[in-house]
């Protein structure tokens, strides 16, 4: 029986939708193939996919990808093939600045909306990850322990002197 009708659902969020349900079945994993979003969708819908869902999944919504013509945020590609939900502090195109990067609530089947409630939880956590996962921001704050109860000024004089 099919859970989506062709009306009841847009292609981006037909998108979004299977790439969320697969990062909620499989938190483990980073990223997923073109081909399993499509699968996924396939899958959700209980119909066949319609046409637009393969070009919205390669192109329309990527946010790293120039836009043509669509615009959206929702996926990025993480490498050739590659696809994964996008998320706050990724980089995009400059042409999408502003787009849609999730569905409205009122867009979804009522049986999905639990969804934008596990995305955002899934975005605020990998946000604090990305500290940990970035050689280079990770690094913030590395050394504070030296300065505890130093006066970093009086610190560099100290060791200025003699010089001449």
């Amino acid at each position: 029986m099919p859970v989506m009708s062709k009306a009841s659902i847009k292609v981006a969020d037909e998108v979004w939708l299977a790439t969320a349900l697969l990062h909620r079945e499989h938190p483990k994993r980073a990223d997923f193939q073109i081909e399993e979003i499509k699968e996924r969708a396939a899958r959700e819908s209980g119909r066949e996919l319609r046409p637009g869902v393969y070009v919205h999944i390669v192109q329309h919504c990527v946010a790293n990808r120039a836009p043509s013509p669509g615009r959206y945020r929702m996926l990025v590609e993480t490498g050739p093939g590659r696809r994964r939900l996008f998320r706050t502090g990724d980089s995009y195109h400059v042409a999408r600045e502003g787009s849609k990067t999730h569905p409205a609530v009122e867009d979804l089947p009522e049986k999905y909306r639990d969804l934008l409630d596990w995305y955002r939880k899934w975005e605020a956590s990998a946000a604090n990850s990305r500290f940990d996962n970035d050689p280079i921001l990770g690094l913030i704050g590395a050394g504070k322990h030296l300065w505890v109860g130093e006066d970093a000024d009086e610190y560099v004089r100290s060791l200025r002197e003699g010089w001449e």
